[in-house]
């Protein structure tokens, strides 16, 4: 049986369409196509059903992935650490949002730079990145949404507290009032935030008043290094990360205007493609950020 053939079914099992198989393979997908019939002729069983959104594995699909993926998985993984030393140093390409990548992941995986790694880092929101992973134009994925389906495997990474916050002068002004209920503080203030939808505003609202906003964003910056600065100048109210805004908070910059007995939290998920994780620059990458994350 054609090992080519293989490597092809294995794909467009984990993708479960053979349009994501293709671009991962970087063939086009009438060559993928090809490849499939080709093995269910060698074979004489379907391997796939035809569906309008991808396929699904018939059950000698299944049982042909279930014995096949790890045999080629093991290959991968000793055709990488088969290469000579000149050609040891690996390049990782990593995407996640601009923020946490920047502060957490970058300056975790530091280290294996003088280990031979190579680093490539990529910004985005999660659909962008997700798409990108999937699409084989990044090794590893950071995201905060767990992706769905078996082309991408993903592993909790960690928690952050989401702390809503205003310029001391905004708190000031805002009084005791704040205290009972967060309708009170969205109608005296305006919101800075990174998108439209007002997705961490919405999300505080959501776990702590359990009720959507009652405003639209006065200032507008995709980044929360923005949204942080804008906010500490007085522009009005914004959620953010604890680990973003703690030196504000500590330097006065910034006054949480909220203490939640139970505070709103959102999860960091680490995202790969399946069976990647046994390459060793993906491996080492993965491994080294569970471990900086549980000081996180």
């Amino acid at each position: 049986m054609d090992l080519a053939l293989l490597r092809t079914f294995v794909t467009v099992h984990r993708a479960g369409s053979f349009t994501r198989a293709a671009a991962l393979l970087g063939l086009s997908q009438p060559a993928v196509t090809g490849q499939i019939r080709a093995l269910e002729r060698q074979l004489g069983r379907p391997l796939f059903l035809r569906q309008a959104r991808g396929v699904t594995p018939t059950a000698i699909g299944d049982e042909l992935a279930h014995r096949a993926a790890p045999h080629l998985d093991a290959l991968v993984e000793i055709a990488e650490a088969g290469l000579d030393e000149e050609s040891a140093i690996r390049t990782l390409h990593l995407a996640g949002p601009p923020e946490f990548t920047s502060l957490r992941a970058l300056p975790a995986l530091t280290p294996l730079i003088s280990r031979g790694l190579a680093l490539r880092a990529s910004f985005g929101n999660t659909e962008e990145t997700l798409e990108g992973l999937a699409a084989g134009h990044h090794d590893l994925a950071i995201t905060t949404a767990r992706p769905r389906g078996g082309l991408l495997t993903s592993t909790p990474l960690c928690d952050e507290e989401l702390v809503l916050v205003a310029s001391p002068r905004w708190a000031a002004r805002l009084g005791p009032g704040v205290l009972h209920g967060g309708h009170v503080v969205l109608e005296q203030l305006p919101v800075v935030e990174v998108h439209e939808s007002l997705p961490l505003v919405s999300r505080y609202w959501s776990a702590v008043f359990d009720s959507p906003p009652a405003a639209a964003g006065a200032v507008i910056a995709p980044d929360l290094r923005a949204v942080l600065e804008t906010a500490a100048s007085g522009a009005g109210l914004a959620v953010l990360p604890r680990y973003l805004c703690m030196e504000a908070l500590e330097r006065g910059r910034l006054v949480a205007l909220l203490d939640p007995p139970v505070p709103p939290l959102r999860t960091y998920f680490l995202v790969v493609r399946t069976g990647t994780l046994a390459l060793p620059p993906v491996a080492r990458a993965h491994e080294w950020l569970l471990r900086a994350a549980v000081d996180w």
